[in-house]
């Protein structure tokens, strides 16, 4: 039997209540949950990629290279801080336009069975007449402590109250 509710709304079935620009503020932390990067993760960016250069998917051939497992390619990192995989796409939900530009700094090497810790923070708030864009400072750090990865990421979300 399937009885209708009334009281339910599928758009309010969010996990937050939506910001804008303006509720935004400079040092706001998004951390992205934690992942081990295992054979699976190398093996599907590989395919997704397309890059077939032993480093990445020959653990033998790394090893006679002096790294002790397939090391990570440097985009494998970056995209660990994809900002949908943490919280930030759901807090903008009604604001967020897109993803303009995106920058790397790959600082140590990651390999594979190394747990990664990304996060993203607030580092610019630049206003515009109807939007603004936010400059995200993205991190990667590895379960050492050893921060491996930084970059920028700035993205356009509208403002709530245009001006």
């Amino acid at each position: 039997m399937r009885d209708v509710d009334p009281n339910f709304d599928p758009a309010k079935h969010t996990l937050t209540d939506s910001s804008y620009f303006e509720d935004m503020t400079i040092g706001q932390r998004f951390i992205i949950p934690s992942r081990t990067l295992g054979d699976a993760n190398f093996a599907a960016f590989q395919l997704a990629s397309g890059d077939n250069h032993p480093i990445h998917y020959d653990v033998e051939y790394c090893r006679a290279k002096g790294h002790p497992q397939m090391l990570a390619h440097g985009f494998q990192v970056a995209i660990q801080t994809a900002p949908g995989a943490g919280m930030l796409p759901h807090v903008l939900e009604e604001s967020l336009i897109g993803l303009l530009e995106q920058s790397s700094k790959f600082l140590k090497p990651v390999y594979c069975g190394d747990t990664v810790y990304p996060a993203l923070e607030i580092i610019d708030l630049t206003p515009g007449r109807t939007t603004g864009v936010i400059t995200l400072c993205s991190t990667v750090h590895n379960q050492h402590r050893e921060l491996v990865m930084q970059g920028e990421q700035k993205m356009l979300v509208r403002k709530r109250n245009i001006e």
